[in-house]
């Protein structure tokens, strides 16, 4: 079983076939009659009108989202162990023309809202000798697995909008969070004061594909011209759309989150019955654990894949489960081993 990532599944049948369905030819860069369903099928999802930008890559949809909102000579607040700031290189300052990550602490990779309030005060007062920030950016699920509730969420927009920030969301694993959480996926978003989401799609079963959702459509011209300028516009348009469609449709996307979810509780479960400790309560699909080298070795020995995690600790190993993760074999790995 491999728990490397997520991003290990395969494509889930049913975006297969939508792909599969999107064969026939068609207008290019998002002329055809799938890419025309988005603004739609995304504005029925949130509840609002929305203007959607597909990207083939999550790190497309952080980097070309976030440069519609903040400047060359401006900063984008987050945690220090958000995605963008880790695993995204130097990119937003490349997409956002120079623009700076300006990072902070806080618990499970989570900003507090006190903490951003005080920092934002405290970075926002050196005019033009220093970056001031212009942008808040929470990841969701964090880079730790765990999630902000929607108390939690409403909390930094506030801080945000008292701040006159925008405000941005790396919703890579958001399925996850919505699945956890049960709420409406407006709650954590436009509702909050979110401004840009970036919707994870490929570690949930897609081939390729996530989105820009932008809760102010006035947006949508900037970010398409930044998609271009960027290499990420598809000729082949209606590919992405019809994986989008897909995903959405009958809910498939919470369904399959879900399923990464319970895998990843079991997983806890039948880890902790072995010797191990988790790191965080498991909330989305992803398990950080403490273990010590021999169960470790033991685990791999049965054929589990799994990274060490020296972020969380030294002892500290990542678990990512998928909607594919077979549950019922995990919960006998106590009895298998």
């Amino acid at each position: 079983m491999n728990f490397s990532s997520d991003n290990v599944s395969p494509i889930c049948p049913e975006i297969l076939a939508a792909i599969g369905e999107a064969s026939d030819p068609a207008l290019p860069y998002g002329a055809d009659a799938a890419s025309q369903q988005l603004d739609g099928a995304f504005s029925d999802l949130f509840g609002k009108e929305v203007a959607v930008v597909p990207v083939a890559t999550g790190t497309a949809a952080n980097l070309v989202g976030l440069s519609a909102l903040v400047s060359p000579f401006g900063g984008v607040a987050c945690h220090h162990q958000a995605h963008i700031n880790r695993t995204e290189s130097t990119g937003v300052a490349f997409y956002g023309n120079g623009a700076k990550l300006l990072t902070m602490d806080g618990p499970s990779a989570k900003l507090l809202p006190e903490t951003l309030d005080a920092f934002l005060t405290r970075e926002n007062t050196h005019g033009m000798h220093s970056v001031d920030p212009e942008c808040v950016a929470i990841t969701q699920a964090t880079e730790f697995g765990t999630i902000y509730d929607v108390d939690e969420v409403q909390a930094i927009g506030r801080v945000a909008k008292a701040h006159g920030m925008k405000f941005f969301m790396d919703g890579a694993r958001f399925a996850n969070a919505i699945a956890a959480l049960g709420c409406h996926p407006a709650d954590i978003t436009w509702k909050a004061g979110l401004d840009v989401l970036s919707f994870g799609a490929t570690k949930n079963g897609a081939m390729a594909v996530d989105a820009i959702i932008l809760f102010d459509p006035s947006l949508h011209a900037r970010v398409e011209k930044a998609r271009k300028r960027g290499g990420h516009l598809f000729s082949k348009h209606r590919y992405l759309a019809a994986q989008l469609l897909a995903y959405v449709k009958d809910d498939l996307w919470l369904r399959n989150a879900r399923h990464a979810n319970q895998a990843a509780s079991a997983l806890c479960q039948s880890l902790e019955t072995l010797g191990a400790r988790a790191a965080f309560t498991p909330q989305g699909n992803e398990l950080f654990v403490h273990m010590n080298d021999d169960l470790a070795e033991r685990l791999r020995k049965a054929g589990l894949v799994f990274r060490p995690w020296p972020a969380v600790g030294p002892d500290a190993f990542r678990f990512v489960s998928g909607w594919n993760s077979p549950i019922e074999a995990i919960r006998a790995l106590p009895e298998t081993l």
